[in-house]
């Protein structure tokens, strides 16, 4: 197992590399840099002419090597991390990039594993509850709801709570995690359940797409697993129904999910940032969006390259949950 590990990590290596690589060029590739924010900034705000804005953005430009190849800039970003673990300096924000995802990306990840545990226990129950009463009413709504899930847009469902909760329940503090009276207050049940009453749009439109997905799959495994012959034997030697299913047939057509679990987190995380975005929630979707806005490019550059590392280590987790089910795909990454 642990060769196994070494093999799949051996590999993920240059796989991050080349992500990095195009990650950084097609961030680069439209016209202007964070200089250009800086010029326009200076006119609109500052009344500036244009030459003097623009003689201090090329001097910007100038001082933090912007104005350097694209393939230079590189080779010193990931020469930062590799050597110091510096992922650059934010000039939007004016503090280290390290910073920026570290007051950022904990809060993602977290509402995003939130979002993958509900989207994993809902949606597996739901599949198991349809697979075993197939063309019942049960079986018809439960489907609705997982094609709803699977084909509604996330910014979609996003929007139409914001404009109910605005528009209808009064609702004015949707971009924060916690009320102005609880910001500074130590933690308690109290902020707790404020904490919830914010984020829970997030969390329940990030989690609807997962489950509809879970439910699919695991719905059309265990039809398939409940025809199979070794189920027939269980249910001649008199096992209960229950039985049969739980023991036998469930663990079975779990296989595929277990497949799945090597994009799930970063489908979350999709999730999560694309309706954080529309909330504009202090997480990792609008740092990204504003820093693409402005030509912060090792912010947004850093935040793409987590999230890609995210997909890879979410792709080895699978492939070890399916070694450690089935020695045959161990034995197979081994001799790879």
């Amino acid at each position: 197992m642990f060769r196994f590990l070494l093999v799949r990590l051996a590999s993920a290596i240059p796989v991050l590399l080349v992500l990095s690589v195009a990650t950084f060029a097609i961030i680069q590739a439209p016209p202007g840099d964070y200089s250009d924010y800086i010029r326009s900034q200076l006119i609109n705000q500052g009344g500036a002419s244009y030459e003097e804005a623009e003689a201090q953005a090329q001097a910007y430009r100038k001082e933090h090597g912007l104005d350097k190849p694209l393939a230079v800039q590189y080779a010193n970003w990931m020469t930062g991390i590799l050597t110091r673990g510096d992922f650059g300096h934010s000039l939007y924000y004016n503090k280290p990039v390290a910073d920026v995802v570290g007051e950022r990306l904990p809060r993602t990840l977290a509402l995003a594993l939130v979002c993958h545990i509900l989207a994993s226990v809902i949606g597996i129950s739901f599949g198991i509850i349809a697979a075993t009463r197939q063309y019942s009413w049960i079986d018809s709504l439960l489907s609705t709801v997982s094609f709803l899930g699977m084909t509604v847009p996330r910014f979609l469902m996003a929007l139409i709570i914001v404009y109910v909760l605005v528009f209808h329940f009064n609702v004015s503090e949707i971009n924060s995690f916690h009320s102005a009276r609880y910001g500074g207050a130590p933690w308690s049940f109290d902020k707790f359940v404020d904490l919830v009453k914010h984020v829970w749009p997030v969390v329940a439109i990030a989690t609807f797409g997962g489950l509809a997905y879970n439910m699919r799959v695991m719905r059309g495994n265990l039809l398939d697993t409940l025809n199979a012959q070794y189920v027939e034997t269980a249910r001649a030697k008199g096992l209960s129904e229950g039985a049969v299913v739980m023991r036998h047939a469930v663990p079975n057509a779990l296989h595929p999910l277990i497949m799945y679990q090597g994009v799930v987190l970063p489908y979350m995380l999709t999730g999560e940032i694309e309706t954080a975005i529309i909330f504009a929630l202090p997480t990792v979707g609008p740092a990204i969006v504003g820093s693409m806005w402005v030509g912060d490019v090792y912010v947004t550059a850093t935040f793409m390259l987590v999230l890609s590392a995210t997909l890879i280590l979410g792709n080895i987790i699978a492939d070890m949950l399916l070694a450690a089910l089935d020695p045959r795909v161990r034995l197979g990454g081994a001799h790879a």
